[in-house]
């Protein structure tokens, strides 16, 4: 047991904030972190080792993710009331900032995989390009063009929407 202490040490603010960047909610990102935990534990014959822990661990927290997503019917998490920091920006800038950053996540969610995914991992997660490549038994060059496809992507769809309104 003192093993899962170490790893949950070790490990579970990383994994508390990874999903906390993608629920937005600290109470949801809690229960998925010990979710993610018991299941590594319950799996761990399963962890291949061709990969840091960290990235593995990611990994199932993201499936949960997923999973309570689907579950729940809610796909992005709109409300933004868990931002507990003023920023010393003015009003109108903070709505400015939280409607872009609503539209990015809308438009991260129309797009396919795998560049939802490995945009979700390295900008939301930040988990290192090159252990995305290992996550996904690719090169490391096929993850960075892989993000940046991603990131132009979403950039596109960003100066779309902005060129519509004007």
């Amino acid at each position: 047991m003192s093993d899962f202490e170490a790893i949950y040490q070790q490990y579970g603010k990383i994994v508390y904030s990874f999903l906390l960047s993608l629920s937005h909610e600290e109470t949801l990102a809690e229960e998925l972190t010990q979710e993610t935990m018991f299941r590594a534990i319950m799996n761990i014959d399963s962890f291949r080792g061709d990969c840091r822990i960290s990235v593995w661990l990611c990994q199932i927290a993201k499936n949960l993710y997923f999973e309570w997503a689907k579950k729940s019917k809610k796909l992005v998490p709109i409300d933004s009331e868990t931002d507990h920091f003023d920023s010393g920006k003015d009003m109108t800038q903070e709505l400015i900032d939280k409607d872009t950053a609503h539209k990015i996540l809308t438009f991260l969610h129309g797009l396919d995989e795998p560049y939802k995914e490995v945009f979700s991992l390295h900008a939301l997660g930040e988990v290192p390009l090159n252990q995305i490549s290992r996550l996904f038994g690719k090169s490391d060059s096929w993850a960075r063009v892989t993000y940046y496809r991603a990131k132009a992507m979403i950039i596109s769809k960003l100066e779309e929407d902005e060129n519509g309104k004007n």
